[in-house]
């Protein structure tokens, strides 16, 4: 009964959700577009011609975004789940913390990239301190992957949780990066710890 109950006030809340009904207009395949765009405008992330990894992609919001907003670009998505086909990107199957997978994807692009993207999130635990400390670490994966395969001036934004694990990763991504700003888009819903950490130019 409860479960049921839990499940009938998410149906309720996506169908108030204004970014759920604009990502059905917009033919997004989730809300997540709009944080991405949010993020875009701000920092004016993408450029045409960009090389750009997309990790955690699936469903694919954010990839068919930089489809429709890079020209001339090269697009890696990777994530666990398979994702319908999206124009102009590269789709790879597994877990980007595998060193096969980190592999495949310098092979594909043979040079260093402009832009890597984590939308990276482990699945919900129900304590949100936890949660924090999970996918802190998977962000601070993907900011040492950067480290590796990004040109000097590019950029590194990954999803963030408000925890234990914040002040750490920001600490180290001032090491990294010179420039280091965290932004909670208003597509990002209110009651989540969910913020953006948008890091620009490799020390």
């Amino acid at each position: 009964m409860k479960k049921n109950k839990i499940s009938k006030n998410w149906i309720n809340k996506q169908r108030r959700d204004i970014y759920v009904r604009r990502s059905k207009v917009d033919g997004y395949r989730s809300r997540a577009a709009y944080k991405l765009i949010e993020i875009d405008e701000k920092f004016k992330i993408f450029k045409n011609g960009d090389s750009v990894i997309d990790l955690g992609a699936a469903p694919g919001s954010w990839s068919q975004y930089l489809s429709k907003k890079i020209k001339n670009s090269k697009i890696v998505s990777i994530d666990l789940r398979e994702m319908e086909a999206i124009e102009n990107t590269v789709q790879i199957l597994g877990d980007f913390t595998e060193e096969k997978n980190q592999f495949k994807i310098k092979d594909f692009f043979k040079s260093n990239v402009d832009v890597i993207l984590s939308d990276l999130a482990v699945n919900t635990t129900g304590n949100k301190n936890i949660d924090a400390i999970y996918t802190g670490e998977l962000c601070m994966e993907a900011m040492l992957f950067s480290k590796k395969v990004l040109n000097n001036d590019g950029k590194f934004i990954s999803k963030i949780f408000m925890g234990s694990t914040f002040n750490e990763i920001v600490t180290k991504a001032k090491l990294i990066f010179k420039k280091v700003k965290v932004f909670k888009p208003k597509s990002s819903r209110k009651n989540s710890k969910e913020s953006f950490i948008i890091c620009k130019n490799l020390r």
